[in-house]
């Protein structure tokens, strides 16, 4: 199991978070846009938040900014956090509009708090895992769109959950963070799903 667990940390890599939730996003909305529109989209988001961060990554690890794609230091968390912040702002500014995409742009303003307050503890010496901040804000997205959208996917949100385990073990199993780093980010990454539900369920 030790050996199978880890795969969970790749799986549910912060770096995929974005494209999950518009992958979900659309799941619910297949009925309402066209595929040209949801494939445009997905082109876009996958340069945006995958290609664009990856090639951050490498250049911080040429320089010895970072030293695995894990990036447990604190010190080390910094700049990639930063920039994730920059990334989300781009996205709400100019592809996740309010207007076409709703549900999402709060999922995104959300984890822009998230992000924010992920950074502010790091200057605060304290570290929050950011592997359940992000698994926790897209099992709440689920949940609120199941809510909203009267869907019945009864077993999405479970499947999240017990997702939430095996993501939270895996950090445990790899000795990346303790508990109370995972609660912080389970916190970090709900709080801000659930204050922002209010605005569109």
């Amino acid at each position: 199991m030790k050996k199978i667990l880890p795969i969970f940390s790749y799986i549910f890599h912060p770096l995929f978070t974005p494209i999950q939730a518009c992958f979900f996003f659309f799941l619910f909305h297949i009925a309402d846009y066209k595929i040209e529109q949801i494939s445009a989209f997905f082109l876009q988001i996958s340069i945006i938040t995958i290609v664009t961060p990856m090639a951050l990554y490498y250049l911080l690890r040429f320089t010895n900014k970072v030293d695995s794609i894990m990036i447990a230091d604190m010190e080390q968390r910094k700049i990639p956090l930063i920039f994730q912040s920059f990334i989300i702002i781009l996205l709400l500014r100019k592809i996740i509009s309010l207007e076409y995409y709703p549900e999402l742009h709060f999922f995104f303003l959300g984890a822009l708090f998230s992000t924010l307050f992920a950074l502010g503890l790091l200057y605060n010496k304290t570290k929050a895992s950011l592997h359940m901040l992000a698994i926790s804000a897209l099992t709440v997205f689920v949940f609120g769109l199941n809510i909203h959208l009267q869907m019945g996917n009864i077993y999405l949100v479970p499947f999240l959950l017990l997702m939430n385990g095996f993501v939270a073990s895996s950090r445990l199993v790899m000795q990346a963070h303790t508990p109370k780093e995972l609660i912080i980010g389970l916190l970090l990454g709900c709080i801000p799903q659930f204050l922002f539900l209010f605005l569109w369920l």
